[in-house]
């Protein structure tokens, strides 16, 4: 299965890029984010084995793929969600709920810092040969 997920991502990644539409790009988040939702009157978390929904009806809802299954312990669960969803039907107050449970990768720290500041200036030694 984890190969017909590597092929629908490159799918959506090319999607993405042919239509200059990068909401459809998803996000890994800790699963335990919707925890919180559990708790919360009035809201609603469900889910199939692939797919699940945290919506409080009437205001907001958000659904995300379920990434666990075999071989995978419950802590390490995730779900991914686009970052379009995110924007568009999140409401500002539980943004800081999700950043906090994001999944992070290996990334250059100086590239980041540059995509953050315009005209920033990352000064980490002479250029050298792609090798």
């Amino acid at each position: 299965m984890a190969g017909d997920a590597d092929v629908l991502q490159r799918a959506l990644l090319r999607r993405a890029l042919a239509s200059g539409d990068g909401l459809l790009v998803p996000l890994r988040f800790r699963a335990a984010v919707v925890a919180k939702y559990r708790a919360v009157e009035g809201a609603r978390v469900v889910r199939t084995r692939t797919v699940g929904r945290v919506a409080l009806p009437g205001r907001w809802s958000l659904d995300m793929g379920i990434v666990d299954g075999e071989g995978v312990a419950a802590e390490d669960a995730e779900v991914q969600v686009t970052l379009g969803d995110l924007i568009q039907r999140l409401p500002e107050s539980e943004r800081e709920h999700w950043i906090a449970h994001l999944v992070t990768g290996p990334a250059s720290a100086n590239f980041l810092q540059m995509r953050m500041a315009a005209n920033a200036c990352i000064d980490d030694g002479e250029t050298v040969p792609w090798e």
